[in-house]
């Protein structure tokens, strides 16, 4: 769901007419901001996962109503309309038989969460229906569920259009040249879906996905919500475009995405590799090689604590201070059999020599980074968390060095320290909706 949340940002800018109907813009730039969209979809996603997979549709409506107002409050200006305003500060909400195109902007979680089609598509009718329960309102829902349903099973996009023309009734026909020059600014179902489905039908990427929503105009934020949850699922979010967007992303929104992608992204596997994610660190390293700005070293720092968070690993290599498994005979040594060691082994992490003969603890975002130049044999994986902390409280080492081998980074303890003192007020404080 954060290719909606993306959308929503990189589309803040240009809602009501504002934009130039063109490809070529930043994505990111003064202006942006996260609005209604983002704050919905987070609360249906919160809803569904508090809800459970199995729920019923009492159970489902009641945790949606629950969460769509607890967010709502929390961002009363993020850009409602009036009726949900309304609907927000009501002790007693019911529905108003919109079929506003907030029905498919807030909808992605369902397209992640279910097994079946035709689950997705009973779910995402429940989340329209607590307040958008018009037949139209009901469908933008569904078809948008569906369509993410599809693209992350595999369809190929010429099948997500038929589906979509089938089961929905839209007019897909029209290109976005013969929908530009007469296309503005609405807000219903009606004259939003085709469009958004077209501005992904006609690209072959996430990020193109986004440029075609703005050549177009319109209510861009809504539009580049609902196609870039589709084409999240079918092609996946550029590393660069994720860490770019947190900078507009509050920790407490952050929070429940870090949470829905550890539900929809976990699969059981123990052999899955347990340096997924740390690319987001190599990406964040790229970018201050590349600029050299304080902002960027900040941007590191955020990443890191996510994997704090989501309790990443890292490739580490250690030292055998005793001699003990280094000094163990290979020939003795059977497949398969049992052997004891008899006396104790003591294992410390290794560090590496900077150029003025200065220690730091080595952290290795994956394996191919460890292998650039040799170090001890042994390895374990090791929490990114205790790999800063032991760099911050070591007197040992100057403080932590990222990828000594590559792209280095180096991280002293000065700044180490500031990193967690931010950390730990953060878990103090909770993940409880700010307003």
């Amino acid at each position: 769901m954060i290719g909606a949340i993306i959308g929503d940002i990189v589309g803040s800018r240009f809602e009501f007419d504002a934009g130039e109907k063109s490809r070529e813009f930043e994505l990111f730039a003064k202006g942006c901001s996260f609005t209604d969209d983002t704050v919905m979809t987070i609360a249906v996603a919160e809803a569904l996962m508090n809800a459970g997979k199995e729920a019923d549709e009492k159970t489902v409506k009641a945790e949606l109503i629950r969460s769509m107002k607890k967010w709502g409050q929390a961002y009363p200006n993020a850009g409602y309309g009036a009726r949900f305003i309304h609907w927000v500060l009501s002790d007693d909400p019911k529905p108003y038989g919109s079929y506003g195109n907030g029905s498919g902007m807030r909808v992605s979680p369902a397209g992640w969460l279910y097994d079946t089609i035709e689950r997705t598509r009973e779910v995402a009718r429940w989340t329209a229906e607590v307040t958008h329960n018009h037949p139209e309102g009901v469908k933008g829902a569904e078809s948008v569920a569906a369509a993410i349903f599809m693209a992350r099973n595999g369809a190929s996009k010429e099948e997500i259009k038929q589906y979509i023309v089938d089961e929905f009734g839209y007019d897909l026909t029209r290109t976005l040249d013969e929908i530009r020059p007469s296309y503005h600014h609405v807000e219903d179902c009606m004259r939003t879906m085709p469009e958004a489905f077209t501005c992904f039908l006609e690209a072959e990427s996430y990020e193109e996905t986004l440029r075609n929503v703005m050549y177009i105009g319109g209510d861009t934020d809504t539009l580049a919500a609902i196609a870039g949850a589709v084409a999240e699922a079918m092609w996946g979010i550029p590393v660069r475009i994720i860490i770019d967007a947190q900078e507009f992303i509050p920790d407490d929104i952050d929070s429940v995405v870090q949470r829905f992608n550890g539900i929809v992204h976990s699969t059981g596997d123990k052999t899955e590799n347990p340096y997924n994610n740390n690319q987001f660190i190599k990406t964040a390293i790229d970018r201050v090689n590349e600029t050299r700005r304080g902002e960027d070293m900040i941007m590191v720092l955020d990443v890191l604590m996510k994997r704090m968070d989501e309790n990443g690993e890292a490739p580490t290599p250690m030292v055998d201070v005793n001699n003990v498994i280094t000094g163990l005979d290979p020939d003795k040594l059977v497949m398969g059999k049992d052997f004891t060691i008899g006396e104790e082994v003591r294992l410390r992490k290794d560090t590496v020599t900077d150029g003025e003969g200065r220690e730091w603890f080595p952290l290795f975002t994956d394996d191919e980074e460890l292998d650039k130049k040799p170090m001890s044999p042994i390895r374990m994986n090791v929490p990114i968390r205790i790999i800063l902390e032991d760099g911050l409280n070591s007197d040992r080492v100057e403080g932590v060095v990222i990828n000594p081998f590559g792209q280095p980074l180096q991280i002293p303890k000065d700044i180490l320290k500031i990193m967690f003192e931010v950390y730990n007020k953060k878990k103090v404080r909770g993940d409880e909706p700010r307003g």
